[in-house]
Parts: C-alpha cells; sequence; structure tokens
C-alpha cells in the first residue's frame, strides 16, 4: 500500500518580476528580504541552517535549509510536513519566479490540528497575495 494516493499537488505560483536576479535573490534568500514580502525570520541561505519563521498568530515555525543553488534555488522544510522552494531563473524582461509548496497529504494534519486539504485551499489564495507583495517589494 503506497502513501502517494492521499498526496495532495504542490501550490506552485509563477511569475515574471520585473527586477534584477541579483536583487530578487537576496530578497527571497535572507532574513531581511524575506521580511518584507513574507514573514518575519533568521533565515540564511546556508545548507543545513536551521531558522524559525515567525507564522504570526500560528507562533514559530522551525524550518531548515535544504538546498541552496545561489541565484537560481533556495529549499527549505518548514515544520513537519511541507517544503518550500523558490526557483529563479534570468530573462530578458526581468527574473522568472517559481514558489513551489510540497509535502501536502490528504491524510496529515498541520500542527494545529487542521487537515492539509483544507490548509491547503487557504494558502493556495495566500500565496497568491504573497507573491504579488513579493513583486511590489522587487520592483522599486
Amino acid at each position: 500500500m503506497t502513501s502517494s494516493s492521499s498526496a495532495l499537488p504542490d501550490i506552485r505560483q509563477e511569475l515574471v518580476l520585473h527586477a534584477p536576479l541579483e536583487k530578487v535573490w537576496d530578497t527571497v534568500s535572507t532574513a531581511e528580504g524575506m521580511e518584507a514580502w513574507f514573514m518575519p525570520s533568521n533565515l540564511e541561505p546556508v545548507e543545513g541552517h536551521e531558522f524559525v519563521l515567525e507564522a504570526g498568530p500560528f507562533g514559530k515555525s522551525p524550518c531548515r535549509v535544504t538546498e541552496v543553488q545561489p541565484l537560481h534555488r533556495l529549499s527549505f522544510q518548514w515544520g513537519k510536513d511541507w517544503a518550500l522552494a523558490f526557483e529563479l531563473q534570468e530573462q530578458p524582461e526581468g527574473t522568472a519566479f517559481t514558489l513551489i509548496h510540497s509535502g501536502w497529504d490528504a491524510d496529515k494534519l498541520t500542527e494545529f490540528g487542521q487537515a492539509h486539504a483544507i490548509v491547503r485551499e487557504r494558502m493556495e489564495q495566500g500565496w497568491s497575495g504573497i507573491v504579488q507583495k513579493l513583486e511590489q517589494v522587487v520592483s522599486q
């Protein structure tokens, strides 16, 4: 019996940011940058670095950086089940940005006892607003 049957699709957000690659990288891979569009943290773009996302009413989420490809990809474990990846690609009109939030499972509950399926719906909506905020931050 495989558990993959209960897997839910990743959340993906893709957009082209009208800003240089280095600026977008600094905004998604540093604590200062991330706070401007996502949430406060003590992130450092170093593989194995353990950090905390300050998730407001949801408290502090433990995270660990799992992959760093400078200027192109940063990924980290978020809480007990999720992984978040930011992928960047230079393009003539700016930087293609992809956010991938994975680790969703219909049979699992979050740390707060909410079903993944319900939280996923809410976060899919939330992410579209968050990446729009990223766009505003990097285009200033």
